[in-house]
């Protein structure tokens, strides 16, 4: 993610996103690579960290880290259980099952101004085509472009 503009004092619309929801799932290679920041970027905020491996390293002081397990529709199951509601979720394999097991209501995309040679695809290949339905689209100074898209018609 050396990509990520850093600086400059534009918050992007993520502190009112991350206000916005009750909890993250991430997967395991997400959760590692956020583990080298210098800070956690999560605050007290519930982060569901999708792996069958135990943690290697403690979580940094405040986090509230927990592993989950499971099929999409059983973490789905989980988290309503636990009375979360509006869920986070990232990571490039991760996104894409979510989205393949219809349980994504709408995405919020920021596209970087920077085409990247590798890494995992946002997407991937998909069994069918997903509608999406534009709600807004923010521009930065910075060159980042937010759209939000509900999922389906």
């Amino acid at each position: 993610i050396d990509w990520l503009p850093v600086g400059g004092g534009e918050d992007h619309g993520y502190t009112a996103f991350m206000t916005s929801v009750d909890a993250l799932v991430v997967g395991r290679n997400t959760f590692d690579t956020v583990m080298s920041f210098d800070s956690w970027p999560y605050g007290p905020k519930p982060v569901f960290v999708l792996t069958n491996r135990p943690l290697t390293s403690p979580p940094p002081p405040g986090a509230v880290l927990e592993c989950l397990s499971g099929s999409p529709e059983q973490v789905v199951a989980t988290l309503e259980a636990r009375g979360f509601r509006h869920v986070y979720v990232d990571g490039g394999n991760v996104v894409q099952q979510f989205l393949q097991a219809g349980l994504i209501q709408s995405m919020t995309i920021t596209r970087v101004p920077r085409l990247i040679g590798s890494g995992i695809p946002l997407f991937g290949a998909l069994a069918h085509d997903i509608v999406l339905r534009h709600m807004g689209t923010t521009h930065y100074p910075s060159g980042l472009v937010t759209s939000v898209y509900a999922i389906g018609a």
